[in-house]
């Protein structure tokens, strides 16, 4: 196994979780949110930044990757981590959300994925073993199936063919896949019907993946929503294997998912709000841009370690936004990543101490406020 995933501690009260992930580019702690490096680089931050905020694993994209630079080039460069100068963990997701987003530019066959590409309009043809070659190719520490991220809502008969052919990818992707220092997690989807999450998770299960993931959750559904079909899904997964939920970036969405079990996140949330000046604090989030910050010489978030509360003030911050320089979006996008890496730190240590129930009642109170 190229992975190992130990159980450590779980909730006597919650289905929360503390657990080490062994890779082979280092351990990982989890509950673990994931920052997004779609390209290859975690939008306007370093690797060594990520590294001092504490950031144990990054994902980038299949999709994208194939599209440019190419992942023969990646391979020629002796792998992802190495052209991208990141030394630790890497997951990549398989492309299946991007396809889906395409709309009337791609087609879906038993095959495959049709599509042509969102830069030059090229059209490419994407199986489960291409997949999984281009996986290999960059040579991650975790990578994902192909698979249909149906969207919400969908029409139950829809999502029953969907899975069905999401199985039968599933089950091609773990055939093709042949690099030992690689795991590769399977995903479930079924949308909001309990039934075909069910169904899915069983097939998947039988196969015996050494991860797995939810999907198609987060794509416009209520939360609440999203939270049942947790409860009703993440049961159905191997206890001592680990669970992603793909997609999740919020700190109480973070939160209500491990509480229900989950170890693994990603989402490009913190990333992109902070682009728009947006930040994230235990409060709620702060729209730094606005005039009211403009004479506020106070941090993004006062108690808060990271490189940018540290140094710099909310009006700083703000002008540096309003005059389009580039170190304002980097220190909204530290403090973002910061937080959050913060945030599940503290979860996990909540969950050593047997005090997690009144750790998430006291965050998510003062963050709704």
């Amino acid at each position: 196994m190229s992975i190992k995933f130990e159980l450590i501690k779980e909730c006597p009260d919650t289905s929360a979780r503390v657990g080490i992930l062994h890779t082979p580019h280092g351990d990982i702690n989890t509950p673990v949110f994931m920052p997004v490096g779609t390209q290859a680089t975690v939008k306007a931050m370093t690797p060594e930044e990520l590294e001092e905020i504490g950031s144990q694993i990054i994902l980038s994209n299949t999709y994208h990757l194939y599209l440019r630079p190419g992942h023969q080039l990646i391979r020629e460069a002796g792998g992802l981590h190495k052209f991208m100068n990141w030394q630790r963990p890497i997951l990549t997701d398989s492309g299946g959300f991007q396809i889906f987003s395409l709309g009337n530019l791609r087609k879906l066959t038993e095959q495959g994925a049709l599509f042509r590409s969102h830069i030059d309009g090229s059209e490419h043809f994407l199986t489960p073993e291409l997949v999984t070659e281009i996986q290999n190719d960059l040579g991650s520490d975790i990578m994902m199936v192909l698979d249909e991220c149906p969207p919400y809502p969908c029409e139950y008969d829809y999502l029953k063919n969907s899975l069905r052919r999401n199985n039968l990818w599933a089950k091609r992707c773990k055939k093709a896949h042949n690099n030992q220092n690689q795991a590769i997690f399977a995903i479930i989807q079924g949308g909001v019907y309990e039934d075909l999450r069910r169904e899915s998770a069983q097939s998947l299960v039988e196969m015996d993946f050494p991860g797995y993931a939810v999907g198609g959750l987060s794509v416009g559904e209520p939360k609440e929503l999203m939270y049942e079909v947790l409860e009703h899904t993440v049961p159905l997964m191997p206890i001592h294997k680990p669970r992603y939920l793909m997609g999740v970036g919020s700190a109480d969405a973070l939160l209500e998912g491990i509480k229900r079990g989950i170890d693994m996140f990603d989402c490009v949330l913190p990333t992109r709000i902070a682009r728009n000046g947006t930040v994230m604090t235990g409060k709620g989030y702060l729209t730094v841009r606005n005039a009211e910050f403009a004479r506020d010489h106070i941090p993004l978030e006062q108690g808060c370690s990271c490189y940018a509360c540290r140094n710099y003030s909310r009006a700083y911050i703000r002008h540096l936004i309003k005059t389009k320089e580039i170190l304002g979006l980097r220190l909204t996008t530290i403090h973002n990543l910061h937080f959050l890496t913060r945030l599940l730190g503290d979860a996990r240590q909540a969950i050593m101490e047997n005090r997690f129930s009144g750790f998430i009642k006291e965050f998510i109170a003062q963050f709704e406020q």
